[in-house]
Parts: C-alpha cells; sequence; structure tokens
C-alpha cells in the first residue's frame, strides 16, 4: 500500500470545507442568496420630468451614459426597460426640456444614450437617472463623475417588482 503525504492544496480545501459545512457534515441547507434591489439615491428625483420622450440621442452628443437594468432575486436581465437620463450639460441645465431623454434596454438589459458633455453642477459633475414604467418600483439614481473631464458615466439598476 503506498502513502502519499497530503498537499498544502488539499489541507486548505478540507479545512475551508470543515469550516463551510460544519465538522459533522452540512449544518444549514444552501440557499441562493439573489441579488438586491437598488434603492433610490438620495437627490436622485431632483428636476425629474415624468414621460420624457424615447429620443436617439440628447442634444449634440458626445457624452455616453450606460448602464445595465436586472430583476431582483435571480438577477435576470430586463430588455425593454425605460430608463430616463438627464443632466446639466454644455448645452443646458439639468432643469430644462432639452436636457432630458430616455432609451430602452436591448435584450440583454443594456442602455446606452448619448448625450452633451455632462459639467458639474453645485461642484459635482452628475447625472441623473430613472426607472420609472410602473412594472417594477420606481429608482431614481444620481452618479457622481470622478472627473469632469470623463466622457462617459456607468449606472446599473436591479428592480424590485411593484
Amino acid at each position: 500500500m503506498t502513502l502519499t503525504a497530503p498537499t498544502r492544496r488539499s489541507l486548505l480545501v478540507a479545512a475551508a470545507s470543515v469550516v463551510a459545512t460544519g465538522a459533522s457534515g452540512l449544518i444549514v441547507p444552501a440557499r441562493a442568496q439573489g441579488v438586491a434591489p437598488t434603492p433610490s439615491m438620495r437627490g436622485g428625483a431632483n428636476n425629474y420630468r415624468p414621460g420624457a420622450p424615447i429620443v436617439e440621442r440628447i442634444g449634440g452628443g458626445g457624452f455616453w451614459m450606460t448602464g445595465t437594468v436586472r430583476r431582483a432575486g435571480d438577477g435576470a436581465p430586463l430588455a425593454g426597460q425605460r430608463i430616463q437620463i438627464w443632466a446639466h450639460t454644455t448645452e443646458g441645465h439639468e432643469r430644462d426640456p432639452q436636457s432630458h431623454g430616455a432609451t430602452l434596454t436591448d435584450a440583454n438589459g443594456e442602455f446606452r444614450l448619448e448625450m452633451p458633455q455632462i459639467v458639474p453642477a453645485f461642484g459635482q459633475p452628475h447625472g441623473h437617472l430613472a426607472y420609472d414604467s410602473g412594472e417594477f418600483e420606481t429608482v431614481f439614481l444620481r452618479p457622481v463623475m470622478r472627473s469632469a473631464s470623463d466622457t462617459s458615466l456607468s449606472a446599473d439598476f436591479v428592480l424590485r417588482p411593484a
């Protein structure tokens, strides 16, 4: 009979198994953790315009707002969801109608909308995004850019059914 010395890796795997399941086996049944819904951000609804039109682009473009939309729980991508976007840009203030527009997510739950360069408002370059179509709970986001010279900003939504 040939005996082999345990390797460091096999000892680590065994130790991790004991920690994860307990010395006597599985203590608690395994459960899927699920994907938590995105909470609305404070200040996200500022200058929101219900029913902003779906557009190909806001203004002259040059800046990209992108992101994803998924369902809370299983994290499945959500196609055809309406995302409204607005910001203070080189072409207008975030309260101006021409600074607002909406887009729809694609089959992978991704959205992308070109707009003018975002500029700082109240000292921070930031965008506003909203999901407000009714099938899921309304969520307002207000992501802040790292730098006013950034040419894109991304925001992700995880939506809870209404």
